[in-house]
């Protein structure tokens, strides 16, 4: 049965204060605060019951790609590129400790219980046990970048889009390896299961989305999904729906069980970015929608379905 679902669109705000493109976006542990991370290495703290002031947690000499809250220890890793993973207690907002991991770009972070989880440009996983704040293992899995992490929710597998055009799936148990897949014909930037765990979803440069069975990692289905690459995805957490932003400077929204494209969130129909959005997410505080572009500004919008 073909239905359709009828979204308002209203931009709530969109705040400034950073000087570079925005690469990093995180929810915080409490969700009334998120993170921002820039290309000249500024890391934002901001409220979204007062948005419009932005506190400065860092201000590193590189750029930061990638960032990640620990909701246990309530911290926030930051992605150095070059240098390695600087830690943030969000009570003092003071860094506690930091790591040198790599010469290379860090592209994205994943906590997981006791663990961080760090893909570099060179190919290599990092994991970081974080109470004894030093490596347990890194292994090479690419002559690529790896772009993008995803953790299954029940934590036993781990998801790493890689910029060789292929997905590589591990178990998180030793890191054995499940499934390479290879359905891409260009990087793979992002990533991320269903809230149920029974679907991947991929998107990357060649601007279209897989869609994978999380238990059999059988593609089930591609579509042609922007006209540029595609940068970041993430689901609404009763996994109804989920979202994609683009180097094509629009959000997309869809319908995550039946995969039909809902709503297109633009500058041209709704005042939105006006260069490539770079991460999106969808908080769990009122269902916003966050998003992070080149274009410096955050922008949060509220859809009612």
């Amino acid at each position: 049965m073909q239905y359709m679902v009828k979204i308002q669109v209203n931009k709530l705000h969109t705040l400034t204060g950073h000087n570079h493109s925005i690469f990093a976006l995180a929810e915080g542990s409490d969700p009334q605060y998120f993170y921002t991370g820039s290309g000249d290495g500024m890391v934002v703290a901001w409220d979204l019951d007062r948005p419009k002031d932005g506190t400065l947690l860092a201000n590193l000499s590189h750029s930061v790609y990638a960032i990640a809250v620990d909701p246990i220890r309530n911290l926030l890793f930051l992605g150095h590129n070059f240098e390695g993973v600087h830690v943030i207690d969000l009570k003092t907002k003071k860094e506690v400790w930091s790591l040198k991991l790599t010469s290379s770009a860090i592209f994205d972070l994943k906590v997981q219980g006791d663990l961080l989880y760090v893909a570099t440009g060179d190919g290599v996983l990092f994991v970081v046990n974080i109470s004894e704040r030093s490596t347990q293992k890194h292994v090479k899995l690419s002559d690529a970048s790896l772009r993008v992490l995803a953790v299954n929710p029940k934590g036993d597998h781990l998801a790493i889009g890689s910029s060789d055009n292929s997905i590589i799936v591990l178990r998180t148990d030793g890191l054995i390896p499940l499934a390479r897949l290879q359905a891409h014909s260009n990087s793979v930037f992002a990533l991320d299961y269903s809230p149920d765990g029974r679907v991947l979803v991929s998107g990357g440069r060649d601007a279209s989305l897989m869609v994978w069975d999380a238990t059999s990692y059988e593609r089930a289905q591609r579509i042609a999904a922007h006209m540029y690459a595609i940068n970041f995805l993430a689901f609404r957490e009763d996994g109804k729906y989920f979202v994609t932003c683009s180097m094509d400077k629009s959000i997309k929204v869809w319908d995550a069980h039946t995969f039909q494209l809902l709503k297109v969130i633009d500058k041209g129909r709704h005042a939105g970015h006006g260069t490539s959005i770079n991460k999106v997410i969808w908080s769990h505080y009122r269902q916003h929608i966050i998003a992070a572009s080149d274009d410096r500004t955050i922008s949060i919008w509220e859809l009612e379905f």
